[in-house]
């Protein structure tokens, strides 16, 4: 059994094989584990699809089986793993992370209060904030 963590998803994907830096899955595997599914014009992420380079349709796809760490290199984003535990690391790419903290949009949290109610981010959508953070080193 091989774990990959797959941006927000982790899945336990039994049939995946190493190939050097390279994790190939089982066709059916795909979209369970990363979101993408391979269509005739590429791979596709919803509506969004990045085409095969041509000539190098081997090293992507192979007696049914895909290479995602060629996928994920291709798009610019990073691979890890650690080959004793069987776990695989696909990452957010640097262009979405700089999007992201350029937007001005700070990610949704959850914190208690000194009653212990927990409160989001989201619960205040649409009126002013003020966050403030604090580290003691």
């Amino acid at each position: 059994m091989t774990t990959i963590i797959c941006e927000e998803r982790i899945n336990d994907i039994g049939g995946a094989t190493v190939a050097g830096e390279d994790l190939w899955l089982p066709a059916s595997d795909l979209d369970r584990a990363s979101g993408w599914t391979l269509k005739p014009e590429g791979f596709c992420l919803g509506d969004d699809c990045v085409p095969i380079p041509p000539g190098r349709e081997d090293s992507f796809v192979r007696s049914g089986a895909f290479n995602l760490t060629n996928l994920w290199r291709h798009l610019g984003k990073p691979v890890v793993h650690d080959e004793a535990r069987e776990t695989w690391l696909f990452g957010e790419g640097s262009s979405e992370r700089r999007d992201a903290l350029t937007s001005l949009q700070a990610p949704d949290f959850q914190l208690p209060d000194r009653e212990g109610k927990l409160h989001s981010l989201s619960d205040y959508a649409g009126r002013k904030v003020f966050l403030t953070a604090w580290a003691s080193w």
